[in-house]
């Protein structure tokens, strides 16, 4: 399947995005993408989002002033258009953050291609040169997708992000077909698409640090730090080592230090930093999620104003992020940057 040509121009108004989404709802499928930003902040900051589908290709700015992205929501949450990603997750995180709605029906031809053997987490440029022969530009996957303007060939480069995926897409759903998997495909799918998976666990975020104590109360300590540490990084939208670093927490676990006093003789130069911020706090303990939520609100509002219930940070059983399948495990492996970008 090819693709026309496309000047590069960006949507910057509801107007405009509203007669593009109207265009790709008349098709069965659409190929999706977002690029993204993450290193300063707990929650993703939405950059930019390229939509396709044979013959159009749309590249949206979500940071211009004068754009609501409610035609996208509505055409992620259109049932008769199936969204092609190629690794999903976070996609769908950034969406469901946004907006509380959680693209459907979806095929992720990452986790498809896990399916029919092309290995477990094939990257974008790799599947598209296995699928269609054509090479894909790697020289701009690392931009700072926040900044404006962005260049043509910075946008050239996302754009490519949709424009090979529907080959990929056909490729991939003949051969699950074929191989009499595509129920194994839809049953990972059902797993991306459930809100479940989203679910902030605060408590259990304490799984992502690999304890090396198993000693009760040193994991006691260790588990409330943590949920401490995700609970103010959700509140205040910091990365959670801007809170305090994982060393740190391990070290006050370890030492389990019993007033303020004990705290400062801790060796690690992070639990210093962290007690001149965070005095209160570490004095009484983490608050629970909910009175946070309740002072502070639930969540930052986006550039286009609208509020989204309570999203999920990423991906993964109890450490702050969802819970994933085996197969959408490692999906994560390939956006492991602060920015989002194909491999």
């Amino acid at each position: 399947m090819r693709y026309s040509s496309c000047p590069m121009k960006t949507i910057t108004t509801t107007e405009e995005l509203a007669e593009a989404v109207e265009a790709l709802s008349r098709h069965d499928q659409i190929t999706v993408d977002t690029e993204f930003m993450r290193e300063s902040t707990f929650w993703p900051i939405l950059c930019l989002v390229q939509m396709a589908a044979p013959g159009i290709e749309y590249l949206v700015d979500p940071l211009a002033p004068d754009i609501d992205l409610s035609p996208f929501y509505k055409l992620m949450a259109n049932e008769k258009v199936l969204k092609v990603f190629h690794a999903a997750r976070q996609d769908v995180e950034i969406i469901y953050h946004r907006a509380g709605v959680i693209p459907h029906p979806i095929f992720d031809t990452q986790v498809a291609a896990m399916v029919c053997g092309y290995g477990d987490s094939i990257s974008y440029d790799a599947l598209v040169k296995r699928t269609s022969g054509a090479d894909i530009d790697k020289s701009h996957r690392f931009t700072d997708w926040s900044r404006r303007p962005l260049s043509d060939k910075q946008l050239a480069y996302a754009l490519a992000d949709v424009t090979h995926l529907i080959d990929a897409y056909e490729v991939l759903s003949t051969k699950l077909e074929e191989n009499g998997r595509a129920s194994w495909m839809r049953e990972e799918m059902d797993v991306l698409t459930s809100p479940a998976t989203y679910d902030l666990h605060p408590e259990m975020a304490w799984k992502r640090l690999k304890p090396k104590t198993k000693k009760a109360r040193q994991l006691a300590v260790l588990i409330e730090v943590a949920a401490w540490r995700e609970t103010e990084a959700q509140r205040r939208d910091l990365p959670r080592g801007r809170i305090i670093k994982d060393d740190a927490i391990q070290e006050i676990a370890t030492h389990m230090p019993s007033s303020e006093d004990k705290l400062s003789e801790l060796r690690t130069a992070a639990i210093r930093a962290c007690r001149r911020r965070h005095r209160g706090a570490l004095r009484h303990g983490p608050r629970p999620a909910g009175r946070d939520q309740a002072r502070h609100g639930a969540r930052p509002q986006d550039a286009a104003g609208d509020r989204a219930p309570r999203p999920a940070a990423r991906l993964g059983g109890g450490d702050g992020r969802p819970a994933e399948s085996s197969a959408q495990e490692n999906q994560r492996r390939r956006r492991g940057g602060a920015a989002h970008h194909r491999q």
